[in-house]
């Protein structure tokens, strides 16, 4: 890390661990929308980032988005503890195996994550900081898996990535530690669809998935909802990076119907494996999130929906600055625990 960026992270620490009373007269006037309050900490960091004028990944060309996607999660994840990291190749795909410190007896229970960024940015590195305070707070190994994105690779390239992923996973649990009967699938934004995708084919190939851990899923990519009036700008996820997401992935619009983009448009089918599925209040995918745990609940599925309503789509990467992010990812880590105990 640059001495730049040392500089940047230790002043985003540092006014992220403000008291609240400071960083409430910081942020300005209370930001209240559908009933629901703008944590401070997080409306003064969106403030703090309009006046900087830092740009956005989606106002940029794409492999420049992908460094300034990089960047903010560096700046946001901070240094996380952890017992062990490796990497590994996963078929042809890159992959990071996290045991945290206290680790189960093996063969022990393990996720099998799948990073977010509207399937054109992040990667491992991304969510290195998230996936080290799941494995180490749930007590779980997590494998990231990287996959192929777009708009280099359409779809559906990073769906049957993921897929092939978690069936590699499947036939060599043991090389990895892992139980076969205490998987589990998870990921957020687009990471939270390819998961939510991979559980439905997962049932029907009749492949064992013990848990699946959604946080913010992309589940329609037609979506139309009233949390997409109010939260699309504004609130870091805009409606032009959703437009570019769907431009850049799902170019043919009527493959944006296809269950493993848009799980909500379809059927529940039998035998799908148990839910967490959180959502955040200032998010433009909050409902259809909310949704689609209702549909599941509907088909008989076990699910658990929590929504933090005082977060922002992007929270899961907020661990090392900070209070209200990280506790909210703590929750989702106890959740993970319980998913797989």
């Amino acid at each position: 890390m640059s001495l730049t960026d040392r500089v940047e992270a230790l002043s985003l620490r540092l006014t992220m661990g403000l008291p609240e009373v400071v960083q409430r007269r910081l942020a300005g006037a209370p930001i209240v929308l559908d009933g629901q309050t703008l944590a401070p900490e997080t409306q003064l960091m969106l403030r703090l980032k309009k006046l900087a004028r830092l740009p956005s990944a989606e106002r940029l060309p794409v492999p420049q988005g992908r460094v300034v996607v990089e960047h903010e999660a560096a700046m946001a994840g901070g240094t996380q503890p952890i017992g062990s990291v490796r990497g590994l190749a996963v078929g042809d795909l890159p992959a990071r195996l996290y045991v945290p410190t206290t680790a189960a007896p093996e063969p022990a229970p393990l996720l099998v994550f799948f990073h977010g960024g509207g399937f054109m940015y992040g990667g491992l590195d991304s969510h290195d900081a998230t996936c080290r305070l799941l494995a180490e707070q749930a007590g779980v190994r997590v494998l990231a898996v990287d996959y192929r994105l777009a708009p280099e690779h359409a779809f559906p390239a990073a769906h049957d990535d993921a897929l092939a992923a978690y069936s590699w996973v499947v036939q060599h649990a043991a090389s990895l530690g892992a139980d076969p009967q205490r998987l589990a699938v998870g990921g957020d934004s687009a990471g939270g669809t390819l998961a939510a995708a991979t559980a439905i084919a997962a049932a029907q190939e009749g492949l064992p998935l013990a848990f699946q851990l959604l946080v913010y899923p992309a589940v329609d990519a037609r979506r139309a909802t009233r949390s997409l009036e109010l939260f699309s700008q504004g609130f870091y996820l805009t409606s032009e990076f959703m437009a570019l997401a769907n431009e850049s992935y799902v170019p043919v619009v009527a493959e944006r119907d296809d269950i493993r983009i848009s799980p909500l448009r379809h059927d529940v089918p039998a035998g799908l494996a148990p839910a967490y599925l959180c959502t955040a209040g200032f998010d433009p995918l909050r409902d259809e999130g909310e949704a689609y745990a209702q549909a599941l609940v509907a088909a008989g599925v076990e699910v658990q929906l929590h929504r933090f309503p005082d977060q922002i789509h992007g929270f899961f990467n907020i661990v090392g600055v900070g209070r209200r992010s990280r506790a909210a990812v703590l929750e989702i880590a106890a959740a993970l625990k319980a998913g797989l105990a």
